[in-house]
């Protein structure tokens, strides 16, 4: 009686539970090429412009102590995420490191927590490239709004939105050193800006002529000084979505030059960049404005869904209109970017077995994930045009509910760090620190944050206020997004068995150092 073993789809490699390639261009990308793109998917520029108001409306002046405050979590995080990535370099990161720790049934969940996550973001990047491409060319052509305006006519909105989607598929599709001869344009575009941006702010309240000018001040960076843990709470959320993105550095880990550093070098500079140009930001900000209502104040209500565009004129003059473009190319660049992580985690769910097979499909041309990438796009789309006729306050609030997916996939591959080098802990100082104290710390602050947002949004009143069924949207949109993936898992379950069984990735639980010596003078 003869017996088959299960193979990697294109290869031919058998699967035994153990890690493989996945066909994917090797060496294409180096350390500076991950770090462009990882702040490239973040998308300062856009990101910022949104976040800045409604964190003002929360903290005040506190804003930078709460944008250090959200940076610590994604520190710790992004330690365990450099130690996984170092033991195990794998394009299905939070996927497959979740599964080699916990089983294939969290795994799953962690690898959908990611997908999901993406997805969302991808549909209101295309959305916000829409508006900002209206309001451009509305600046230039000097039309008062009229042209502004056609970004809030929803057939047209919709429209330009799939043209967007459609060319951010396309570059993806192609091989990853056409998406970094992209990104290191579109980012070193959009950074320049906003650092002119805020020098520009610095000098007008220099020279005395700011709206509500201050000087910085130390307290500013007082966590203490916040009114209430609720506001503190509130405002680390958005902490939380500011910094999202850094890891698709790891997702790139088997197209990277030296993958089992690189790619964690790439997270921990991107954070940190990240975490300077914010603060660099939000402090000339404050300084120029204030955190009052009154016209240009960062408290005023009518001007926080879009602070950059409201502040670009009075600080930049004629110049305004590069800050638009600077939104725009932001958004653009995050939107292209931003399909690496869920094309190749649906890769490598895929290849091992816990989607179907076609998803392993790498194109023979580019080397990259083509199915993974083009199915992400149609999802995104569908979804963005669905929900911009049906309600676009709903839309919106998948912002809140990405904060949800994003504290639930972060977290658990924060506690796999800890779980799956459990064995290692007290080998060395380092270990201590890097694989137990900092992922557990980052990941025990993700989950509180992930069970306090839960409960809060379903009061019908969070969010946009738009209510399903006695429940806020948000609350109703999270819970129904999990579980979808517990549906799809379960079918999934029993049409590819093999991966649940642990037959195609299987646990996996390095020993520790101090006993691989033992065995070897045994």
């Amino acid at each position: 009686m003869s017996t088959t073993r299960e193979s990697v789809p294109g290869t031919g490699d058998p699967l035994d539970g153990g890690l493989s390639k996945k066909g994917l261009s090797a060496g294409t990308v180096g350390l500076i090429g991950a770090v462009v793109i990882g702040i490239s998917c973040i998308a300062p520029a856009y990101t910022l412009t949104a976040a800045l108001g409604p964190t003002v409306s929360e903290v005040g002046f506190q804003v930078p102590a709460i944008i250090l405050i959200g940076f610590i979590p994604m520190l710790l995080v992004a330690f365990g995420y450099r130690e996984l990535n170092r033991q195990m370099p794998d394009s299905g990161t939070s996927f497959t490191w979740a599964a080699r720790a916990f089983g294939p049934w969290v795994g799953w969940m962690a690898g959908w927590g990611l997908i999901a996550a993406t997805i969302l973001v991808l549909s209101n990047l295309a959305g916000i490239a829409v508006e900002f491409f209206f309001l451009l060319i509305d600046q230039i052509a000097q039309t008062n709004g009229a042209i502004a305006d056609l970004a809030f006519n929803p057939f047209i909105n919709v429209a330009v939105c799939l043209l967007f989607m459609l060319g951010a598929t396309t570059i993806s599709y192609r091989d990853m050193q056409t998406t970094q001869k992209l990104q290191y344009f579109l980012v070193g575009f959009q950074v320049l800006v906003l650092v002119i941006f805020a020098i520009a702010a610095f000098v007008h309240v220099a020279q005395g002529n700011a709206f509500d000018g201050s000087m910085p001040e130390l307290s500013w960076f007082n966590p203490f000084a916040v009114g209430s843990f609720t506001a503190v709470v509130a405002g680390l959320s958005l902490s939380i979505f500011i910094f999202w993105g850094w890891d698709v550095t790891l997702t790139m880990n088997e197209e990277t030059k030296d993958p089992e550093k690189t790619p964690g070098r790439a997270a921990t500079l991107t954070v940190i960049t990240i975490v300077v140009l914010y603060l660099l930001i939000s402090i000339s900000l404050l300084a120029f404005a204030g955190i009052g209502t009154g016209e240009l104040g960062l408290g005023n209500e009518d001007i926080q869904a879009n602070v950059f565009f409201f502040l670009s004129g009075p600080i930049l003059g004629p110049l305004a209109f590069l800050v638009s473009l600077a939104v725009l190319t932001s958004s653009v660049s995050s939107l292209q970017s931003t399909f690496v992580s869920p094309a190749r985690t649906l890769l490598a769910m895929g290849h091992y077995g816990a989607l179907p097979k076609k998803f392993a499909a790498v194109t023979p041309r580019f080397f990259t994930p083509g199915y993974a990438t083009i199915v992400s796009a149609v999802i995104a789309s569908v979804f963005y045009a669905v929900m911009r006729f049906v309600n676009e306050n709903v839309l919106w609030d998948t912002i809140t509910t990405l904060g949800l997916m994003i504290c639930f996939y972060y977290g658990i591959t924060a506690f796999a760090c800890v779980w799956y080098f459990r064995k290692q802990w007290f080998d060395s100082v380092r270990n201590v620190f890097f694989t137990l104290l900092f992922p557990l710390v980052g990941g025990i602050i993700l989950a509180a944050l992930f069970v306090i947002t839960l409960v809060e949004s379903m009061d019908p009143d969070y969010g946009s206020g738009t209510e399903w069924f006695g429940l806020g949207s948000v609350f109703v949109l999270g819970v129904v997004i999990i579980g979808l993936g517990i549906v799809i898992m379960v079918i999934q379950r029993f049409r590819s068995p093999a991966f649940f069984r642990g037959e195609t990735l299987s646990l996996d639980a390095p020993i520790s150092a101090r006993r691989a010596r033992k065995e070897s003078l045994r």
